[in-house]
Order: C-alpha cells, then sequence, then structure tokens
C-alpha cells in the first residue's frame, strides 16, 4: 500500500539541489530549522524521500517511526555529517548547503555517548570549550553552570566509570549544552538505559529543555517517550514524512492506517463507506459497513469508497448503559489480559469481527470472563475513517 505524502500548510517551490549556490534567506523570527523537498540516497534505496518540514525556536521536536525510515539519516544531514542530494537545509534562516558538522550551530548526542574513560567530568565537559580555546575562567564558570543544570553539581572529579548510566547520560548532554548550540540534536540517547531509568530520564531531558530554551530535535522508535515529551512529532516510514502534529494530533486523528498502528494500541476495522449523500467533512455521523455490521463514524465521508476505521481500545465500553453510544452490539469475551491497573478484552462480535476493548480497575469496574456475554459499544466519533 502506498505512504501517503504529508498535507503541508503552504505550497513549497521547487527548489536548487543543495550543491548549488543559493542566494542569503532572511532569517524567519520564529523557526529554527527548515527542510525544503530533502532527498538522501545510498545506492539505489532513498534513505530520505522528499521532506520537507519546520521546527520552531525552543520547540521540543521528535523523528519517530521504526528502524530504516530515514530519521536517523534526517538528523545526520541536520548536524552535517551527511548531505542531501537535493533539497535544502536552513538553521536560523541561513542556507547549509555543505557546511561541515564543525562549522554548524547543532550538537548531536549519540545512543552511544563516546564520553572519554581517561577524564573526569569535568574534563569530560569541557573538552569542546577547550578545543575553541574559550579562557580557563570562562570554563570554569560554564561548567558548573551546566552541571547545576543537569543536577550533577558536586561530581565535577568524578571518573566516568563511577556514574551510573543515567549520570553518564547527563554528562553527555551537558557537554553538548555548554558549547551553547542553537539546536540540539539527539539520536536515541536513552536507549541503552533500562525502562525505570529511561522514564526517569525523560522527564530529566524536558526539565534540561524548558530550562534552556534551546530546540531539541529528537530521533526515537520509542512512541512512549515521543509522546511524552514533544511539543510536536514527525511520524516518517519508508524514508518519507507521512504526518506532522502535536502528541494528541497524531493519536487522535492519524491520517493513514500506519500512523494509527504504529502510535499506541488501535483496531482497524477495513470496510466500505456507504453509497448515499455527497462527499463530507464533519462531525455528523455516516455508515460504513464492516464484515456485514453498519458501524457509524465521523469526519471525512467519501461514498462507496473501501477504508479503514480506527478505533482506540480505551474508547470501547463493555457491559450495561450504553444507550448513549451509536454504534452497540452484543459480543462474547473471548480473551482476557489483566496488566496493573487496566483490563484488555477481545470481544468477538456478530459475523466474525473481533474487537479490542480497554478499561481500568476503577471503582466502577465490573470484571468479566472469557466466554461471558457481553454488550460492547462506542461513539461514532470514536471511529477515525483512513482511506490510504
Amino acid at each position: 500500500m502506498q505512504t501517503p505524502r504529508p498535507m503541508e500548510s503552504s505550497t513549497v517551490a521547487p527548489v536548487a539541489a543543495a550543491t548549488e549556490p543559493h542566494p542569503a534567506v532572511p532569517p524567519t523570527p520564529d523557526i529554527d530549522l527548515e527542510l525544503r523537498q530533502v532527498s538522501k540516497h545510498f545506492g539505489s534505496v532513498a534513505a530520505v524521500d522528499v521532506v520537507s518540514f519546520s521546527i520552531r525556536k525552543g520547540e521540543f521536536f521528535s523523528l519517530l517511526g521504526p528502524s530504516g525510515c530515514g530519521k536517523t539519516t534526517t538528523l545526520r544531514m541536520l548536524a552535517g555529517f551527511e548531505f542531501p542530494d537535493s533539497g535544502e537545509i536552513f538553521l536560523g534562516g541561513h542556507h547549509m548547503g555543505r557546511t561541515p558538522a564543525h562549522a554548524r550551530q547543532t550538537n548531536l548526542v549519540f545512543q552511544q555517548l563516546a564520553l572519554f574513560p581517561h577524564m573526569n567530568v569535568f574534563e569530560n565537559i569541557a573538552f569542546g570549550l577547550r578545543m575553541k580555546r574559550i579562557p580557563r575562567e570562562e570554563i570554569a564558570r560554564r561548567v558548573g553552570e551546566v552541571l547545576r543544570l543537569v543536577d550533577l553539581d558536586g561530581y565535577a572529579e568524578r571518573r566516568i566509570r563511577q556514574l551510573s548510566g543515567g549520570q553518564q547520560q547527563r554528562v553527555a548532554i551537558a557537554r553538548a549544552v555548554v558549547n551553547r548550540p542553537q539546536v540540539l540534536l539527539l539520536d536515541e540517547p536513552l536507549g541503552a538505559l533500562d525502562l525505570k531509568l529511561r522514564l526517569q530520564m525523560q522527564g530529566e531531558l524536558k526539565r534540561i529543555q524548558h530550562s534552556l530554551g534551546t530546540t531539541f530535535v529528537y530521533v526515537t522508535h520509542d512512541q512512549g517517550e515521543a509522546m511524552s515529551m514533544s511539543d510536536r512529532i514527525g511520524i516518517m516510514h519508508q524514508g518519507r514524512l507521512v504526518q506532522i502534529g502535536t502528541p494528541d494530533e497524531i493519536y487522535e486523528h492519524p491520517n493513514c492506517r500506519f500512523v494509527a498502528a504504529f502510535i499506541g494500541d488501535t483496531n482497524l476495522l477495513d470496510g466500505r463507506c456507504e453509497a448515499g449523500e455527497p462527499p463530507t467533512e464533519g462531525e455528523r455521523p455516516f455508515p460504513v459497513r464492516v464484515s456485514g455490521l453498519r458501524i457509524l463514524a465521523c469526519g471525512d465521508r467519501r461514498p462507496d469508497r473501501e477504508l479503514s476505521l480506527s478505533l482506540r481500545p480505551e474508547r470501547v465500553r463493555l457491559g450495561a448503559s450504553l444507550t448513549s453510544l451509536e454504534n452497540r452490539f452484543p459480543g462474547v469475551v473471548r480473551d482476557v489480559v489483566q496488566t496493573g491497573g487496566v483490563v484488555k478484552y477481545q470481544v468477538e462480535l456478530p459475523g466474525g469481527l473481533s474487537i479490542s476493548a480497554q478499561t481500568q480497575k476503577d471503582d466502577a469496574f465490573v470484571p468479566h470472563a472469557v466466554g461471558d456475554r457481553v454488550e460492547i459499544g462506542w461513539n461514532a466519533g470514536s471511529a477515525v475513517p483512513l482511506y490510504d
């Protein structure tokens, strides 16, 4: 199935290859980074395929997607470690062309932190400043500032091997931000940490970014990381940017099957929009035929077209008092999985359609067992139509 191209808010004119001379571009006051129709090939493989987006100053922006989708290649082009085959990259309104990494106002934090084991914390953080021949007093002041920022005040003389994984991660971030980059680039920096420490560091990263006000561009394949930290997320798939939006926009209003399935859990119900009234875009419910059932959905209505409905499990309700819901069906519980305070049910509807439902174990919780006959329902607005 072909991956849809993202909708752009404005038309972008064709651009020249990155190797050609480019006239000065007036800086856009609120934009730190901009990519215009950027492509990168490795042999016959299009690692990045005509990608365009912009990132606002002070934004925490994440590139999210599975392995091999092109997100790290995009990040490396932003850093200057790779150059586009075509398209343009702007940093603070200035055309980067083939500007090398050391001449860009960016710093990159890798997943493998590459800290110097023979140096202590202070020396690791100060390394870049010394390469720039910053005066000794200024180095001491700036290193002290970032040590306090990353909550490592008092650790300046520690050796790297004496630090925990989370503390080493903070040293790597401090080493990057002490140079005061315009944009900080982070390539899956939490991937090597265990789950508990990773969750802790997510909060630390967001706190550091908020304190600095620096633009962060974060690459990850972990949906939870991107959803919890980002102001906006760009979803990449097979070298293309398929959707950009806030975490809530992407979760509640995916624009294709890939985004709906990749972000969280969902039921993808394949069917056909019933013929009848002309196409509409709105909140008025319209009927869709799925496995012989008539299901009401809301959104983009395209009569007599095949589509998928994305229905989040937490939007599905089981039990009594479902009369206010537009969609109600009898069903049989086929599976029950309990995960802490959440219970997940698999319910078979007439015609063999299987629906995943999720509920919280709160005071109103009524348990159901495998084989129980239940009523299941959801609002029409919970079923998002997708036509890719």
